[in-house]
């Protein structure tokens, strides 16, 4: 069946035209590279964060690989993470040759649980050098607890922040928590650049090689080099062997804009998910993510369960008919052929990760999607719940 040509994507960007003349100010500009416009993007996250440092890179992954080769994790290490999450979470730690050390998820939050992390740590069994916790969808994970922890095993914490701007707990903003973390600022995130990230960290030395490594080790910014007037300005030393991980000016013209959008956006984030919460809270076999203060509500996971009438798949299927797009958050990384084969995992080894996948779903959730077409995705969630449960519930 084809989809209707009123689709509701899961997601969408929302540029507008002060976009369109931040990049045009770019392009006019005749430099688009990283420059004065990224270094006012790093100054200005930092402030909106309340943070000593914000460094921009091109995506939240080359961020969270940089945050661990700053903290030098070593080889044949393991850092803690969940496996409920995207694969960048971990693909990283074995950018250091070291190793994920994956922990269960906790029921309500979805989020990694400190418990499971206490058992991890307190076995011994593997040698651990980082705690690496994922804020899911926008809500931020019980990091007063994996502080703790971190201070009781004297190891590290870079927080993956990759859902969770601008989310807080008690007032602490996600982010701040950490030795170092990382946001995204991907096409479907909750400010964008197209593809980009930012590293944020309270530690000098963290900060020193993370704006070393991002540009090929190079011991001076381009933008300060080609605007030199001074003889020899051209010259530069290469101090390591970096990346090519800098967020050009063009993209970061868009941060800037996007930025002071940002609560904006998060006020209707707010709107939207409380709508959703109220208009569905009475479908049996429906549970609704945990509406708890300072989510960021980048996703909006729902979960199928009996008396619902049709399994996750089926619904997506039944969604997708209605005009609807969905998504899935996440696929557990132990059921992925590369960890499940290189680690010797399996499926129930983290039975909560196991079980929320098989019956999650994200509902569209976005500025700028407007109450008639959030209203169509409640009538068609309604629809489904509405149909004979022999419909495909499966077995």
């Amino acid at each position: 069946m084809s989809q209707p040509t009123d689709f509701i994507p899961f997601a969408r960007p929302v540029m507008g035209r002060e976009e369109e003349e931040a990049a045009l100010r770019v392009i006019r500009s005749g430099w688009l590279t990283t420059g004065k416009e990224a270094a006012a993007f790093e100054e200005e996250f930092a402030a909106k964060l309340g943070c000593p440092r914000a460094l921009a890179v091109n995506s939240a992954t080359s961020g969270l690989h940089l945050a661990l080769e700053a903290l030098k994790i070593p080889e044949d290490s393991w850092v803690i993470t969940t496996p409920f999450t995207f694969t960048a979470s971990a693909e990283i730690i074995r950018y250091r040759r070291a190793h994920p050390l994956f922990v269960d998820i906790e029921e309500g939050s979805l989020n990694i649980d400190p418990g499971e992390m206490e058992k991890a740590l307190a076995a011994k069994e593997k040698k651990v050098s980082c705690l690496l916790p994922v804020h899911l969808g926008g809500l931020p994970c019980d990091m007063d607890a994996i502080t703790d922890l971190a201070g009781k095993y004297r190891i590290p914490v870079v927080e993956d922040c990759a859902h969770a701007f601008p989310a807080h707990r008690g007032g602490k903003a996600a982010g701040t928590w950490g030795d170092a973390a990382v946001f995204s600022f991907y096409a479907t995130k909750t400010i964008t650049t197209g593809e980009g990230g930012m590293l944020v960290t309270s530690r000098p030395d963290i900060a020193r090689t993370v704006e070393n490594l991002r540009l090929h080790g190079i011991d001076r910014p381009v933008w300060d080099r080609f605007q030199g007037r001074r003889r020899g300005a051209w010259e530069y030393d290469v101090t390591a062997p970096g990346y090519k991980y800098n967020l050009p000016d063009l993209a970061a013209a868009l941060g800037r804009v996007q930025l002071g959008k940002a609560d904006e956006f998060l006020k209707e984030r707010h709107r939207m998910a409380s709508c959703y919460r109220e208009q569905l809270k009475d479908i049996e076999g429906l549970i609704l993510p945990s509406a708890r203060e300072g989510h960021a509500w980048h996703l909006f996971i729902i979960q199928l369960v009996p008396p619902f009438p049709l399994d996750r798949d089926r619904f997506m299927v039944h969604m997708a008919e209605e005009g609807v797009g969905t998504s899935v958050h996440y696929k557990p990384l132990h059921l992925m052929s590369y960890y499940a084969g290189t680690y010797g995992l399996k499926p129930r080894d983290f039975p909560r990760a196991y079980q929320v996948f098989t019956r999650c779903v994200s509902l569209p959730l976005y500025p700028g999607m407007g109450q008639e077409a959030l209203d169509r995705v409640v009538e068609a969630v309604r629809k489904a719940a509405a149909l004979p449960r022999a419909a495909g519930r499966g077995k």
